[in-house]
């Protein structure tokens, strides 16, 4: 079935948290461009696409009671860092050091990042890992969810689709999977390479509980996280609908945004344009 969400009522504190996470984006926005502009760039179009994915499922699992968030579309490695960051998990700013010797904040990430639990980067391999959190956190009878953030593109990997299936048999409705639906993909666009059309469909069609929302409305994706879904027995998909570069207009929507190493003064001039 697919689940209906009614707006939820706004309050005070409800406003302030997603003013403070707002604000959080726009900072993690600016480290990912930063890092653009390193030796080496980064992946900046899916990494600006997931960061309020990431923003709002790290102030999820900041309750402490045992959520795990698993970037499983690894290569967006820069915003999960900027992300980790902002949200104070990751103390140091890891922008001047991404790709540096020595230093572990790499093209995708592994746990020698503080807040990395799994390493990721050959994509459906973090889904698995998410749903095998879930699953202990329920077998060991303890709280939290098991998050993984994928691409649509990573819907390709026949790996997720194989524990989309033992996760419906599990019950296991400890287990979020979310799509950064943006829409482009290494080569392409994702609908001209292997298109995805019912896609809310197919997951309830495994037995899953699908919601779709934007990808970048911070409200909506804080209620989606909100609860702790014990007793559900329906893992739950949330398509994310995004844009890939969003928050930097010369590269929103655009393929070219996948990979991109820019030098100081463009990126000085993008990071003035983020509001």
């Amino acid at each position: 079935m697919t689940a209906v969400h009614d707006a939820p009522v706004r309050t005070d504190s409800a406003d302030e948290t997603v003013a403070l996470l707002a604000e959080r984006a726009r900072e993690a926005r600016r480290l990912v461009v930063d890092m653009a502009a390193g030796p080496r760039g980064c992946h900046l179009g899916g990494s600006l696409s997931v960061l309020d994915v990431l923003i709002a499922a790290l102030h999820r699992a900041a309750r402490g009671d045992g959520t795990e968030v698993v970037l499983s579309k690894g290569h967006a490695a820069a915003g999960l860092y900027a992300a980790l960051h902002v949200s104070g998990v990751l103390p140091e700013n890891p922008a001047p050091l991404y790709g540096l010797a020595g230093h572990p904040y790499t093209g995708h990430p592994g746990p020698k990042v503080p807040g990395v639990r799994f390493p990721t980067g050959s994509l459906g391999h973090g889904v698995p890992y998410a749903a095998g959190w879930a699953m202990a956190r329920r077998l060991g009878g303890l709280g939290g969810l098991g998050i993984a953030v994928a691409g649509d593109g990573e819907l390709q990997e026949g790996l997720v689709w194989e524990t989309v299936q033992v996760a419906a048999a599990q019950r296991l409705g400890n287990f979020v999977l979310v799509v950064d639906r943006n829409g482009g993909q290494n080569d392409g666009l994702v609908a001209d390479i292997s298109p995805l059309p019912r896609l809310a469909e197919r997951f309830a069609a495994f037995g899953f509980d699908t919601v779709t929302v934007d990808g970048h409305d911070l409200a909506a994706l804080t209620e989606v996280f909100a609860g702790d879904r014990t007793g559900a027995d329906r893992p739950l998909a949330v398509l994310a609908d995004t844009v890939k570069g969003k928050g930097v207009r010369a590269v929103e929507g655009k393929a070219a945004s996948h990979y991109v190493t820019i030098d100081a003064a463009r990126a000085a001039q993008w990071k003035r344009a983020i509001r």
